[in-house]
């Protein structure tokens, strides 16, 4: 009994954890870049930081796509609106991280740096 009361306990505190964040705590910020962005010095920890919890290898909570590799990412800036996502605000539908809140706006501006520099990686 003590067993099939745990199961159940982990499957509803699995089925109330989502990919939001609820608190600005929970998000990565990063001072702005001098010079050059790129995905591997400055982009990737980002987006790890901030996006893979739900857009893994195999996305999770209804990420429609991963963002793992270099490839992903470029991919999600070019054609996949993320750039939109990320720097809408507060409260409005579709921001990203899901559910808010916005990332830091240094941290959002490293990645709109990265696009302009010509998403290299």
């Amino acid at each position: 009994m003590n067993n099939k009361y745990l199961f159940y306990s982990l499957i509803i505190a699995f089925l109330f954890t989502n990919c939001t964040n609820d608190s600005t705590n929970d998000l990565v910020d990063n001072e702005p870049i001098a010079g050059e962005v790129k995905y591997s010095q400055n982009v990737k920890s980002i987006i790890d930081g901030n996006c893979i919890s739900c857009h893994a290898s195999t996305p999770i909570n209804g990420a429609p796509m991963p963002l793992v590799t270099f490839e992903q990412v470029k991919e999600a800036v070019q054609n996949r609106g993320l750039l939109d996502r990320i720097t809408r605000d507060n409260g409005q539908s579709g921001l990203m991280p899901n559910g808010g809140p916005k990332m830091p706006q240094p941290t959002i501006d490293i990645v709109l740096q990265w696009n302009e520099d010509g998403l290299q990686q």
